[in-house]
């Protein structure tokens, strides 16, 4: 007999159920909740609550506990609690618990983001809020419904387009039409008007194909440019290698050119307002004001030097993807974006309460930018899943714009779609001409050692190091980054400083910040100050090194494999990390690595087997050597390593132009 079909319950009715079934308990779990007042809790406090009431008895309340643990957030305006629950990556649902009535009811995102506002209003203005949804923008474009689909966008779409192509030959004909329209200064590059027809295309390209399997490789376009014209081919098919030639020719005296790449220049433009060019350095934070200035120079700046608008415009970070928006809007171009990082993620709950962080970091500016650039952008690179939809258990960088608020500004109700197949994970990777192994002897670059060891040891302190070791054959823990408040290199120093078994046991060298000039970036002039009172409280003076950061990235992939030979060890300790290059870095050079929990190093590092994590918001917990590290492999590390992120650029782009913002 065929098997009864059953309705799916829904979160309000499986939350219902339970409370029917076990009253009391629940009861007593959501007072504790509310008996904390008004506010925000976060997930791992739900949790705390539960495993302290239902410690000795977890199973019988198995299904609520699915639930709970799914639960990002808890907002708590008594006698209300309401939470938003993520049973996979990129999926969401809202409920709202009355503590007094037991009633369960589900909320849309707009109602769950109205309930939340009321911790900073203690109101809601739902009927006078801007709501942004840019759901229905998309509605109509394909795309994938599992989680593991998510950021392989090209290949869902090459999928989908074999699929239809080959169902459906009429949907060949907007290629076609492409293929006749492009051109260059108004030359056509692809097809003339000898082809009209797909019948017609199909016919050229095999009689091209076979004309070409006849010839020498290195024959010059020339010599078969009025054969292929007869085809209805034009020159951009082809060897492009005289235009690209020529068209160097006319940049080498102008442009910049890139250390170690080819077909790659910069032009630098400057930021302007009514009074000039603007030569004093400013903060990422601050430069909003003129970026559409700064766009319409660039504009100008592109056509000068190309005499052409580019095929791709590539950006990089918030601002650099805002102008990217607005010059491939303006020059009806492709547009990559490249987020570099989200700031929202990296400072939590910095959107609901926005008027903390506003003065100082803009954000309202900067999310603003970020929405805009996500949703008009053609494709979107990110560097790991993590970006992207996080995990089980963390929101992802991209997921955290679904649903979001800023108070008395607009209320997000769809932001973004992380099955999007404009979504594509690209992960950067480590030169392997500059960091390898330090087991590859033959290969090491020892005439870095002597100045090396000046920076790491000698008794001599400048602006490029501070403090002196007392024990110099200790082992080092190592670190390097930006000095900052979420790369956390202060967090490090204090939770060495806390530990007198790990002062006991190594010293710590930490590259951050620059000593030989006073910052002008607001966090990095505080976390300056914070590092030495920290230096100053724990007497760390004999244990730590500060070096200044080191640009020169070949002695640095040395100064890696150094510390390797002292039986040291990384630590990336960052609130939240996008990525981690570091991480690549000092695992392929064989040092043993402990890195975040938060963001691409959990991609990256498999904890216990090739390297350790550790969850800087409980670094009382990471400060005691862990007997797991002890079975870190490294072998197994660059095996990792080698596997994922070995850098390979291709250098030919033939006839394709692009145009990246940094």
């Amino acid at each position: 007999m065929a098997a009864k079909l059953t309705r799916l319950h829904s979160l309000r009715e499986r939350l219902g159920a339970t409370f029917s079934s076990h009253p009391n308990e629940l009861i007593a779990l959501f007072s504790r909740y509310v008996h904390q007042g008004k506010g925000m809790l976060q997930r791992h406090q739900l949790l705390a609550e539960f495993d302290a009431l239902f410690d000795s008895d977890k199973e019988k309340y198995a299904p609520f506990e699915d639930i709970l643990r799914a639960a990002q957030e808890a907002i708590v305006l008594p006698p209300w609690v309401a939470l938003a629950i993520r049973p996979r990556p990129g999926v969401w649902d809202y409920i709202r618990v009355n503590v007094s009535e037991l009633a369960v009811e589900e909320l849309s995102v707009s109602e769950y983001l109205a309930f939340k506002e009321q911790l900073v209003d203690g109101q809601s203005n739902s009927n006078f809020v801007l709501e942004l949804d840019f759901e229905p923008f998309n509605a109509s474009f394909p795309r994938p419904s599992m989680s593991k689909s998510i950021g392989n966008g090209v290949q869902f779409l090459n999928r989908h387009l074999s699929s239809k192509l080959f169902q459906d030959k009429e949907s060949l004909y907007p290629l076609l039409n492409f293929l006749k329209a492009h051109n260059y200064k108004g030359t056509t590059m692809m097809l003339n008007d000898r082809i009209q027809s797909l019948r017609g295309l199909q016919s050229s390209l095999r009689k091209a194909e076979e004309y070409l399997l006849s010839v020498p490789q290195d024959t010059p376009y020339s010599e078969f440019n009025h054969r292929f014209q007869e085809l209805g081919l034009e020159k951009g098919w082809g060897d492009t290698a005289k235009r690209v030639l020529d068209t160097l020719h006319l940049l080498l005296d102008l442009l910049e050119k890139v250390i170690g790449t080819e077909h790659t220049d910069i032009i630098r433009v400057p930021f302007r307002n009514e009074n000039g060019i603007l030569r004093k350095w400013i903060s990422r934070f601050d430069v909003w004001p003129y970026l559409e200035t700064y766009t319409e120079d660039v504009s100008s700046e592109i056509m000068k030097e190309m005499q052409a608008k580019p095929d791709l415009i590539i950006g990089n970070y918030s601002d650099g993807n805002l102008v990217a928006t607005l010059l491939a809007h303006k020059l009806g171009v492709t547009q990559c974006t490249i987020a570099h990082a989200l700031e929202k993620t990296k400072y939590p709950n910095s959107d609901i309460y926005l008027d903390k962080f506003d003065s100082q970091y803009h954000f309202s500016c900067q999310f603003t930018a970020d929405l805009i650039a996500m949703n008009h952008t053609d494709f979107i690179i990110t560097s790991t899943f993590q970006e992207i939809a996080g995990s089980k258990d963390t929101v992802g960088q991209y997921e955290s714009h679904i649903a979001f608020t800023l108070p008395g500004l607009y209320r997000v109700v769809h932001g973004i779609d992380v099955f999007d197949p404009k979504f594509n994970i690209v992960s950067p990777g480590a030169d392997m001409s500059v960091y390898y192994p330090y087991t590859e002897t033959d290969k090491r670059l020892t005439a870095f050692h002597p100045e090396i060891e000046e920076l790491i040891y000698s008794d001599v302190e400048n602006s490029e190091h501070k403090f002196v070791l007392k024990d110099k054959k200790k082992p080092i823990i190592f670190s390097m980054a930006r000095l900052d408040r979420v790369k956390n290199m202060t967090g490090l120093v204090e939770m060495y400083g806390k530990n007198a078994r790990l002062r006991e046991l190594a010293n710590l060298v930490i590259v951050a910040g620059d000593h030989g000039k006073e910052s002008k970036d607001r966090e990095e002039q505080a976390e300056f100050k914070k590092m030495y009172s920290l230096i100053d409280e724990y007497k760390l003076k004999g244990h730590i090194r500060w070096i200044s950061a080191q640009m020169n990235r070949v002695r640095n992939g040395e100064l890696y494999r150094y510390i390797c030979d002292t039986k040291g060890a990384f630590v990336q300790p960052a609130f939240y990390e996008a990525f981690g290059l570091t991480v690549i870095e000092s695992m392929t050079c064989g040092l043993p690595t402990i890195a975040t929990c938060h963001g691409g190093p959990a991609e990256i590092i498999v904890d216990g087997v090739s390297g350790l994590h550790i969850d800087p918001y409980h670094s009382d917990k990471a400060g005691e050597p862990s007997p797991a590290f002890r079975s870190v492999s490294p072998q197994f590390a660059l095996l990792v390593v080698y596997w994922s992120y070995v850098y390979l650029v291709s250098k030919n782009f033939g006839s394709f132009s692009f145009f990246f913002l940094v």
